[in-house]
């Protein structure tokens, strides 16, 4: 039985992995931190290691006393409230944990670094698809800690078994952010910022996890990077034809003036300032959710992993929404 370990296994994306590799086979390590809720995916995991993630000695002993085939490293800080602290979540982090792994008597056989569509960026609505050598551009702080995550990477570890799995926006049941978008719809308000155009790209979860553990097992030697969404291209109000189609329910569309909701959105900037919480919309986030082009090309996964999405929007968004109903929430 090959030896997994994942990181970021209590959250949206790490619930899915860890459950698929349960299915698959595969012993499962979980490192999480000791303030991490496990109870969802303590069926699926054969042993839970708590290693300090700041420490690189902590990282190494676990790696000495654990032979590990494969390592998903999925943990990251998706909002902090300052760059310092998101940089060392994301990328200090990960440069100890790939250092501690490759520098090991027992180094994996290869090692999936989870990115983000977001270390790109978007780009303009007649440019693109987004393909693995377009220029970084990312809009937020999340994303820009993304970027340097990967050139980290690229310049340290190049020549290591590491695969960069870049997933566009990934939904799918237990996903938190969009679910609030669709919230809203479900009291019948189907709202827009402004109303220009965009071309937008999007993953089930299901789907990418098995891209991750499928990346575990390929053929490479070295670094490769792979762009990961469902190899369509949709319009903004796509997600709300599904809902209206899933539900039968009508829903009012209402498009808000972009200028009044970039006022919002830097006026709850001010507002959290002094809170450990971040607002829900945000200047940066407004950048990011208002972009004209996230469409990106799959075609590198499709030839070196044999990539193969078997679930669309349509198919995919259907069964999420229908799990949100039954799991009451909402």
């Amino acid at each position: 039985m090959k030896k997994i370990l994942v990181t970021g296994a209590s959250g949206f994306v790490g619930f899915h992995l860890v459950s698929a590799a349960y299915e698959a086979g595969y012993e499962i390590h979980a490192a999480v931190r000791r303030s991490s809720q496990i109870t969802d995916i303590n069926p699926f995991v054969g042993k839970f290691v708590y290693p300090d993630f700041n420490q690189i000695n902590s990282w190494a002993t676990l790696f000495a006393s654990e032979k590990y085939d494969y390592v998903i490293h999925a943990a990251a800080m998706t909002k902090a409230k300052s760059e310092v602290e998101m940089m060392d979540a994301n990328v200090g982090v990960t440069e100890r944990l790939l250092q501690a792994a490759f520098q090991s008597p027992n180094p994996p056989q290869r090692l999936v670094y989870v990115s983000s569509l977001a270390a790109i960026g978007p780009v303009s609505y007649l440019d693109g698809p987004i393909t693995e050598s377009t220029p970084y551009r990312p809009v937020t702080m999340y994303g820009r800690s993304k970027r340097e995550a990967e050139k980290m990477i690229r310049g340290k570890f190049a020549d290591k078994p590491i695969s960069i799995i870049r997933p566009t926006a990934v939904y799918g049941p237990r996903e938190k952010d969009l679910f609030i978008l669709f919230n809203t719809m479900n009291k019948g308000i189907d709202a827009y910022v402004g109303r220009a155009p965009q071309k937008l790209s999007f993953v089930y979860v299901k789907d990418l996890v098995e891209i991750l553990l499928r990346a575990c097992v390929s053929s490479q030697t070295i670094l490769d990077i792979f762009n990961i969404s469902d190899g369509n291209v949709y319009s903004r109000y796509e997600m709300a034809e599904i809902f209206k189609q899933t539900f039968r329910k009508k829903l009012v569309r209402v498009h808000v003036p972009y200028a009044i909701v970039k006022s919002v959105a830097h006026v709850s900037q001010w507002l959290y300032s002094n809170s450990v919480k971040t607002p829900v919309i945000y200047p940066e986030r407004l950048g990011e959710l208002t972009a004209e082009n996230w469409a990106c090309d799959i075609s590198h996964a499709e030839t070196v992993l044999g990539y193969r999405p078997v679930y669309d929007l349509n198919r995919g968004l259907t069964d999420s929404l229908r799990w949100y109903k039954q799991n009451n929430w909402f």
